[in-house]
């Protein structure tokens, strides 16, 4: 990932586990981030991967447990509150230039978006770069594109577990993977495929510019396409 390494100082491949999927009204669970940096030649990982206490009066639905293996008492217990994860996690985005690395990472960084404002740090991702390593595996793969179905398609080591640290190593050894096969990553930055179906995300992330990918597209996403009239 020498080219990305030439633009950014700090690359954050990272993952969430949450109550539901609405990012303004649900919470975060779980947040883990691999952060690498690379000094004198040699890459340096970091690990993040903290359990975030529920709200009061919140509970944890049941499908979230069986999806995860999470539990309210395994939040109670070993989770740390909503402030102290957010500043650490500021901290990493503030540490150079950024990029942000997730899988379907429209639906973590809106979720990240409101956790920090709810604490008064969503400066912190002011200038941030993002990729979203399943825009490039929708280019490299047909359908279906969970991350399940990358981790097959690639042989990955880490498999798809629904929990955090897991799916952020598993998004990690796809994007160097990815890079292996075709070294264009850096053409996906700040650049999200939606599906035409559905129109672009809501909430829709002001530096992003999202195009429609198509199950059925071809070439690059990033590619000028041809409009014959």
């Amino acid at each position: 990932m020498e080219t990305l390494f030439s633009q950014f100082d700090n690359l954050l491949v990272l993952d969430t586990e949450t109550t539901g999927i609405n990012c303004r009204t649900d919470e975060i669970i779980e947040l883990a981030v691999l952060r690498l940096t690379q000094e004198g030649g040699t890459l340096r990982r970091e690990e993040m991967d903290e359990f975030i206490r529920l709200s009061p009066g919140r509970r944890l639905p049941a499908m979230i447990t069986n999806l995860t293996g999470i539990t309210e008492q395994m939040l109670a217990d070993d989770g740390l509150e909503k402030p102290v994860v957010a500043e650490r996690f500021a901290e990493m985005l503030r540490a150079g230039r950024t990029l942000i690395v997730a899988y379907n990472a429209q639906f973590d960084l809106c979720f990240l978006y409101f956790f920090l404002r709810a604490h008064g740090m969503a400066d912190a991702l002011r200038g941030v770069k993002m990729l979203d390593a399943m825009t490039v595996y929708k280019d490299r793969r047909p359908y279906p594109h969970k991350l399940a179905n990358a981790v097959e398609a690639y042989r990955l080591q880490t498999q798809n577990t629904h929990r955090a640290i897991d799916d952020a190593t598993a998004t990690l050894e796809l994007l160097e993977a990815m890079e292996t096969e075709c070294a264009d990553l850096e053409r996906y930055i700040n650049l999200f495929g939606y599906n035409p179906r559905f129109g672009v995300p809501k909430p829709a992330i002001g530096s992003i510019t999202y195009k429609p990918q198509g199950y059925d597209r071809m070439g690059k996403l990033y590619e000028e396409e041809l409009t014959f009239v």
